[in-house]
């Protein structure tokens, strides 16, 4: 890549932040920076690195998308981050989401059922030196028990209700958001385990594509 396109990508997504991200209300320093740094248009299929930084999700194969940066930005800080917590991503996808929470906690730990998106993923967290993420390809809606509990969870694909595991798999005072819903429209839903209880809130309405697996939608 030339020093050129280098700049420019750096231009669109400073352009993003600003106007997308803050300005629409995300306060979060460390969440803004976060989005800043990671070169989102590495995580787009090369034919559309040119909308990468548009406002707006992205298809990347297998019938997956690359969610609308303001979006990401915003169950980031809704997971209210503070640097030490390990995070539990559910749907790897393009890697941008784990990338970005990367930035963000001392550990990421992220699941993929599609085999080809979990590798492209793992191979670009390697060339970007982003090294406190690991993945594994499994169903996602089982979360990763072995390494639980995670004070942070984030789902990136929408299910009927919350996964029981996830839930169980939620620390004392962690946060778990999550769409939850129908297949074609779904609430952003923010999730805190407090007192071995469950308090939730509607955060705003979202699209999602279906979180596929035993506690989400079946498989086609």
């Amino acid at each position: 890549m030339s020093i050129d396109n280098k700049a420019s990508y750096a231009k669109a997504r400073e352009k993003m932040v600003r106007q997308q991200i803050a300005g629409r209300g995300i306060h979060d320093e460390r969440v803004l920076e976060a989005m800043r740094s990671v070169p989102r248009h590495l995580f787009v299929p090369e034919h559309s690195r040119s909308l990468a930084y548009h406002d707006g999700p992205l298809a990347i194969g297998q019938g997956q998308t690359i969610s609308q940066p303001y979006i990401v930005a915003l169950m980031t800080e809704s997971l209210m981050l503070k640097g030490h917590q390990r995070a539990l991503e559910v749907g790897t996808g393009s890697g941008y989401q784990a990338a970005i929470l990367s930035r963000l906690v001392s550990q990421v730990y992220t699941v993929e059922r599609i085999p080809e998106l979990a590798d492209r993923a793992m191979t670009l967290f390697r060339q970007l030196g982003y090294d406190n993420i690991q993945s594994r390809v499994s169903n996602g809606t089982l979360g990763w028990p072995e390494q639980a509990p995670y004070e942070a969870i984030i789902v990136t694909a929408a299910s009927p209700d919350i996964p029981e595991p996830l839930t169980d798999q939620l620390a004392e005072g962690g946060r778990l958001v999550a769409p939850i819903g129908g297949t074609w429209s779904q609430a952003l839903v923010r999730v805190e385990k407090k007192g071995g209880r469950l308090r939730r809130q509607e955060l705003t309405s979202v699209a999602f594509v279906p979180l596929i697996g035993k506690h989400g939608w079946p498989e086609e």
